[in-house]
């Protein structure tokens, strides 16, 4: 075996544990296509083929995983969302029952449950006035007077 063939065995195996370290620490099944190419061209490099063919099968499998396999698994693999029916809040009309100033947090209800709140507008909100839900960031609605 040449130094060259030798080499590249190296390469391709420090690719393959680097590869793997970055998508262990990441965990955005981003790293783990590439680390799979190089398995591809590290084998290749012990049967003795090219650094070229090397490189071009390497950049093939990983572009090609990268860009088939990724969305599919990440839709598999999706456990950071929460199912609620929270957003069905958003569009419909609360009562103000703590006063909101711009920039500070306030209470509404709607539905019977109370929420912390949060104007978007430049003005305050009154107790008992009216707001319309704009949007839910964590478990604070996000409110503009009507």
């Amino acid at each position: 075996m040449e130094t060259i063939d030798i080499l590249f065995m190296v390469i391709w195996f420090a690719v393959i544990l680097f590869a793997a370290f970055i998508e262990v620490v990441t965990m955005d099944l981003t790293s783990l296509w590439f680390s799979i190419g190089a398995v591809f061209s590290f084998v290749l490099a012990i049967l003795g083929q090219s650094v070229m063919v090397q490189l071009l099968v390497f950049i093939g499998v990983s572009i090609f995983l990268l860009l088939s396999v990724r969305p599919l698994a990440k839709k598999y693999f999706r456990t950071n969302i929460i199912g609620t029916n929270a957003d069905r809040l958003v569009g419909k009309v609360a009562v103000c029952t703590k006063q909101i100033e711009p920039g500070e947090r306030g209470e509404v209800k709607i539905d019977g449950k109370y929420w912390t709140a949060i104007s978007a507008g430049n003005e305050p909100i009154e107790v008992d006035e009216k707001v319309e839900i704009l949007s839910i960031e964590g478990v604070k609605l996000i409110v503009v007077k009507l």
